[in-house]
């Protein structure tokens, strides 16, 4: 099975749309975790497109996204 190396994360609270990119670290359910440029969002998303957001900092709250959408 071929990996998604990009995702359009939307948060429907803000509105908000997000490119995030793979890394080459895995979440805690073994997915790959992908991070924005700045390594501030990162979400590890399985091969159905479900998402679980990481924390990158003490006290971080993240908008659950809508959908994640991968890229070409």
């Amino acid at each position: 099975m071929e990996s998604v190396e990009r995702y359009e994360l939307t948060f429907p609270v803000s509105g908000d749309s997000i490119v995030v990119s793979r890394t080459e670290r895995k979440g805690a359910g073994g997915h790959p975790v992908y991070a924005d440029e700045t390594g501030i969002v990162q979400a590890e998303i399985d091969e159905q497109g479900h998402v679980r957001m990481v924390a990158s900092g003490g006290h971080q709250s993240h908008d659950v996204p809508a959908r994640a959408v991968p890229l070409p």
